[in-house]
């Protein structure tokens, strides 16, 4: 490894940042650990645009660790809502109950202890002992992975433990010696990796401006910058069919919460069988099922209710549209169907329930399922908002 490289890296960036860097964003600036922390779990996996309309939104509900590890996780739920990976959500609430638990209330400084809480792993601990008490904590995401990867000419697959080890290693190396420098220098490099040294069109490839590293950097220096840091080649991802019940009485509709340890866990969306493999080549019909009645619906969707009691107050089924969702790792094509039934039926449990559309807000609803119920006119933006 270059020698002079590291040595004046951190230098180096933090000068970029004052004069390229992203600057007024509102986590910026501030030492509070739980609003810090707070705005790393959202920027996760969520373009910051989204986050910048979103995060003054969490932070006014839930204005402190306390307030947030009070409130029921539905509540959560329905504020996280839209921004996807739901599984922050609840790790949220469960890490500021831990918080105030554990620690009465205050996030720890040491990047060991907050690697302990729930949700927080290696670099957003890093993030978070960096920027609220100044602490000398390597971060690694995604962005700093690539930035090191090509600066340091590092070989090998990122998701190998070998690799993952040697770039650790370099960003601990790499950090500035003066602690107060680190809000601004772990700044600076999630920036420099969301803005400069991007995935596909960094700016040393694009000659609109001139990369502070571009004479030191090995990737650059043996055109290999798209070609570094190296990937697994994923899998093509499976697709999968699911028959939706859109079941409707007067001005409200059934939901079904959905178990944590699934795609949207603990939101509630509307009740669905079991989701099928998509055959290769095949129609996208959801379910592969052309007509179906409402029995057969029902015995799909509510396996554990007394189908016939329902039956009673619902009688006539319609084929609604289809859905196409695109997750990370796979597909859903979710077909829909109407049943409106003349009685509020009531269900064993407490995870179906009638909601009113005008509550739908109160309820952290999938994003597809928002997106349906305001294009059938069943709801409307306002309504969807808690």
């Amino acid at each position: 490894m270059s020698e002079a490289l590291i040595k004046h890296f951190a230098t180096k960036l933090i000068a970029w940042h004052g004069k390229d860097g992203r600057q007024g964003l509102p986590w910026q600036s501030i030492r509070d650990p739980y609003a810090v922390w707070v705005s790393e779990i959202m920027l996760q996996q969520t373009q910051v645009a989204t986050v910048l309309e979103r995060y003054p939104r969490f932070m006014k509900r839930f204005p402190t660790v306390k307030r947030l590890a009070a409130a029921p996780l539905d509540d959560v739920l329905a504020e996280w809502a839209g921004l996807g990976y739901y599984t922050r959500a609840r790790n949220l609430h469960a890490c500021a109950k831990q918080v105030m638990a554990e620690f009465g209330g205050k996030f720890p400084n040491d990047p060991v202890l907050l690697e302990q809480l729930k949700g927080i792993g290696r670099s957003t601990a890093g993030a978070i002992a960096a920027f609220a008490f100044h602490e000398r904590a390597p971060i690694l995401d995604a962005n700093v992975k690539r930035i090191l990867a090509r600066l340091f000419g590092i070989e090998g697959a990122i998701q190998a433990k070998s690799v993952n080890d040697a770039l650790w290693l370099i960003a601990k190396t790499i950090l500035p010696k003066k602690s107060a420098d680190m809000p601004v220098y772990t700044q600076a490099l999630m920036d420099f990796g969301a803005t400069w040294c991007t995935s596909r069109k960094p700016v040393c490839l694009s000659g609109e401006k001139k990369c502070p590293f571009e004479k030191e950097c090995q990737a650059n220096l043996s055109d290999q910058v798209l070609l570094l840091p190296r990937k697994v080649i994923k899998a093509k991802s499976p697709e999968f069919n699911c028959d939706m019940l859109l079941l409707r009485h007067g001005d409200s509709i059934l939901l079904q919460r959905r178990p944590d340890k699934v795609i949207w866990g603990g939101l509630w969306s509307l009740p669905e069988a079991t989701w099928s493999a998509k055959e290769k080549n095949s129609k996208p019909s959801a379910g592969n099922l052309v007509d179906l009645t409402v029995k057969e619906l029902f015995q799909l969707v509510l396996p554990g209710e007394k189908v016939s009691s329902v039956l009673k107050s619902c009688k006539s089924i319609e084929r609604g549209v289809e859905i196409k969702h695109i997750f990370t790792h796979r597909r859903l094509w979710m077909q829909i169907w109407h049943v409106t039934s003349s009685d509020a039926v009531k269900f064993s449990g407490d995870d179906l329930k009638w909601v009113p559309l005008r509550q739908l807000g109160k309820y952290g609803l999938p994003q597809p399922i928002k997106l349906l119920l305001q294009r059938l006119n069943l709801a409307r933006g306002d309504d969807l908002r808690n």
